[in-house]
């Protein structure tokens, strides 16, 4: 479900034998036409998607045909650039797509009412693509990065008490601390060339909950600095949640030699001696990750020994929703296409049948969540739902040598011990191309 970071760091989940390119243009008109669509999704997805779309062929009369390509950002601009682009792109990361409005057509000059289809989307999610007041797309998929994994049956052993609150967190992990029951927090930032972006992750959460969305994508652009007041009190967060004494075992520097695909599995060990931990903040993607036996619960809709809860936000702040999604754009303006458009865009995708997959969760709040067949989306619809505010994946829409560079790099040796969070947060700012 990380989908956005998923392609960015192929040492992840990606499984990425896609399918072939796609013929692109259509005509004008209604019914029988053949609009294509471009993505970076393939296997079991990319099938559930197609048939999706066929069954919506049925009353719409329009042939909408999926086609993927192994490295999707660089083909759907190799073909926007020989002048044969899809009808419709989705784009995993709102750089590209921002990087193609010469190409791509506003969706509002496709006759397209952007604020009716984004009427009951959290706030954040109706602007991610647009430039200078026009829209250039919109998702048709979320996944949702602030979410608290924990084990319920060790939670209930335990005596903890699921915390709703900043301050009932603190104190569920005092209370772990106090007692001597293991560690607060699993961790991993070890990922290979990509290693650090879980730390990414950490620090957006408080960006955006005590500076809410306006500059929250002020910092996005370079206008909020690292080293600003604001980005400070989100490091200090963080660190008071993850790097004080006891929080995580082995400290910040164990975290940052941890592979974020294993650092779950101490949610599923016993006592302090074993390095049992009781939560972990990581998005919806990381139940891949977990233990056989977990994932076969998980499969079974067992919620008795994996759940999250949705991350706090400190008193004060809004309820915030962080995480990414896949944008709707189109390289042409025919009716047909902005049908296709208007339909993956709106609370009626999913219905046909791609809501089965479980890496789908509607952008909307209407969504109707009978056509999920996780408890894990019908959990996270809810807390979508509940929140005031969404943020995309800030390091994901910063320069590639920043986002996906100087900040991965900087973090890791902040948590490792190597740099105060003050020298590391400079050394990011050093980076930013001005």
């Amino acid at each position: 479900m990380l989908r956005n970071r998923i392609t960015r760091v192929v040492v992840v989940v990606a499984a990425v034998s896609l399918l072939a390119g796609c013929t692109g243009g259509s005509d004008e008109g209604g019914g029988g036409e053949e609009v294509t669509i471009m993505g970076a999704f393939t296997d079991a997805q990319a099938k559930a998607f197609q048939d999706d779309l066929d069954k919506w062929s049925e009353t719409s009369g329009i042939s909408a045909t999926y086609d993927g390509n192994t490295d999707f950002q660089t083909a759907v601009v190799a073909r926007a650039t020989a002048g044969n682009p899809p009808d419709v792109a989705i784009y995993p990361q709102p750089g590209v797509l921002k990087s193609q409005t010469q190409s791509l057509f506003p969706l509002e000059d496709l006759g397209i009412d952007v604020e009716a289809i984004t009427a009951d989307e959290a706030n954040g999610l109706g602007t991610i693509a647009e430039v200078d007041g026009q829209t250039f797309g919109l998702p048709f998929s979320i996944n949702v990065k602030s979410l608290v994994w924990y084990n319920p049956a060790a939670f209930e052993a335990a005596g903890l008490t699921v915390p709703t609150t900043d301050a009932e967190l603190t104190a569920v992990q005092q209370q772990i601390i106090d007692n001597g029951l293991g560690y607060p927090w699993c961790v991993g930032l070890e990922a290979g060339a990509a290693t650090g972006w879980p730390a990414t992750d950490w620090l957006e959460e408080y960006v955006l909950r005590f500076g809410g969305l306006d500059q929250y994508n002020d910092w996005i652009a370079g206008d909020v600095l690292f080293t600003s007041p604001l980005v400070n009190q989100a490091g200090t967060k963080v660190a008071d949640e993850l790097l004080a004494p006891n929080k995580v075992n082995g400290g910040g520097a164990s975290a940052a030699t941890t592979s974020f695909q294993t650092a779950g599995n101490q949610l599923f060990v016993s006592g302090a001696e074993n390095g049992q931990c009781f939560m972990m903040r990581q998005g919806s993607f990381i139940s891949d990750f977990f233990p056989d036996d977990i994932k076969a619960q998980i499969a079974q809709n067992d919620l008795s020994n994996v759940n999250f809860f949705q991350l706090p936000s400190p008193e004060g702040t809004d309820v915030s929703m962080l995480g990414g999604g896949d944008l709707v754009g189109a390289f042409t303006d025919s009716d047909a296409t902005k049908q296709v458009v208007e339909y993956l865009t709106s609370k009626e995708f999913g219905t046909n049948g791609y809501a089965s997959q479980a890496i789908f969760l509607s952008p909307h709040n209407d969504f109707d969540a009978s056509n999920y067949t996780t408890e894990f989306q019908k959990n996270a619809q809810t807390m979508l739902k509940d929140s005031a505010v969404f943020g995309f994946d800030a390091s994901d829409q910063m320069p590639g040598e920043v986002g996906a560079g100087a900040e991965w790099t900087e973090l890791t040796s902040w948590f490792a011990g190597q740099k105060s969070m003050e020298q590391a947060f400079s050394d990011i700012d050093a980076a930013w191309p001005r």
